[in-house]
């Protein structure tokens, strides 16, 4: 079910009114399922993904995020939304909003043509088909990680196709996905394809085992052997490869940010349970300083993610890359996140280590996203040279 517009007076309460439904459904239904064995590669298998996206269709919470129209709601009612569904590793996939899909489908909206989002995209908002983006390369390649500059796959025009070239490493979700989106270079810079997927010529060399394990299908290392791509797959032109990435960019490093708030969120929740009923040395590990005074640090960092995730909204719903907001809120945030998961784990004890509760394998997650999306040391020195781009010498007197 998509959104619908708004006639309060509050800009955000379409995006608290969903929301709340994205929150009850995962809390209610969502968080059952987390112990469910089905598993394949590294992530839940599809029989599990379907199986929840026919529940959210049922609620009226699949893909809470899309208008009617096939726009978006606007970054600050994603903010709620996405924090509401990353209360559980398993609810981004559920309700239709995990990374790459949301990327894809937000890349899509805005730049495929009509056709292309008939082929392409329908599949995606409808919760039918899953989506992997093509554009990091392997490191003994040589090839485009942090720096896309660095780009080896290739695509060399044949008449009415594109023959492409290459490898690339860790892809989101390709077991399995229908939808694919490749990163290659071209003579005129880069260039994005549109493919069906499976498709002759991309296959999987082998998925990689990760700390983490909520995407499905995982994270594939991927050959490209002669793939011949028709012209009229072209996403956007020839040579704006580039250009487009910026406009998913921004975005999709920012919902990350929003989804990993709600899981440590959760996190929070559930430390705070074990140490409300947990006693030792003759009172509640609340009433020890040691332990409270963690998960109240926990409390203030979670409110400052908050705020830097919806500053860095407000900067995107102004039309504005977000560039530099971005990367400072990813930074800020996973960090933060990062340091609040690893007090829950810290304030349970033992617990807090095994798979008795959520809570071991949101740490594990975390810890991941503070290299998915760009590495915090990859973002602080994009951050560091825009100082020094910016600096004048006359401001320092």
């Amino acid at each position: 079910m998509t959104a619908s517009a708004s006639s309060s007076s509050d800009p955000f309460a379409r995006g608290r009114e969903i929301a709340t439904r994205v929150e009850a459904f995962v809390r209610g239904t969502v968080a059952g399922y987390e112990r469910d064995p089905r598993r394949s590669g590294h992530g839940p298998a599809d029989t599990l993904v379907y199986e929840l996206r026919d529940l959210a269709r049922q609620a009226g919470v699949l893909s809470p995020h899309l208008l009617p129209d096939g726009g978006h709601v606007s970054h600050r009612e994603t903010a709620l939304i996405l924090r509401a569904a990353g209360l559980s590793p398993l609810g981004p996939v559920a309700v239709n909003v995990a990374a790459p899909d949301e990327g894809n489908m937000y890349l899509l909206g805005k730049v495929a043509t009509a056709a292309q989002k008939k082929r392409f995209l329908e599949p995606l908002t409808s919760g039918r088909a899953r989506s992997a983006f093509f554009m990091t390369e392997p490191a003994e390649d040589g090839g485009a990680g942090s720096d896309p500059s660095l780009l080896k796959t290739t695509a060399v025009k044949d008449g009415e196709h594109w023959v492409v070239n290459g490898r690339k490493a860790f892809i989101t979700g390709l077991d399995g996905a229908g939808v694919g989106i490749v990163m290659a270079k071209t003579d005129d810079g880069a260039t994005m394809f549109l493919v069906d997927l499976p498709m002759d010529g991309i296959s999987i060399e082998r998925v990689l085992d990760t700390i983490d394990s909520a995407s499905p299908g995982g994270h594939s290392i991927v050959q490209l052997k002669n793939v011949r791509i028709p012209a009229d797959q072209v996403l956007g032109a020839s040579g704006d490869g580039f250009k487009l990435a910026q406009v998913r960019l921004a975005p999709a490093r920012l919902t990350h940010c929003m989804r990993w708030l709600g899981a440590a969120t959760r996190a929070q929740e559930i430390a705070t349970a074990y140490v409300m009923k947990r006693e030792a040395f003759g009172k509640l590990l609340i009433d020890h300083e040691g332990v409270g005074f963690m998960l109240a640090d926990n409390m203030i960092e979670l409110k400052q993610a908050e705020l830097m995730i919806d500053w860095c909204a407000d900067v995107l719903d102004t039309g504005a890359l977000g560039t530099t907001e971005s990367s400072m809120a990813k930074v800020a945030v996973s960090e933060a996140l990062f340091r609040i998961a690893d007090r829950c784990i810290q304030v349970m004890g033992g617990t807090g280590v095994t798979g008795d509760t959520v809570v071991e394998q949101i740490f594990r997650e975390i810890r991941a996203f503070r290299i998915y999306d760009g590495p915090t040391e990859v973002h602080k020195w994009s951050l560091a040279k825009k100082i020094k781009r910016d600096h004048s010498p006359h401001k320092a007197k």
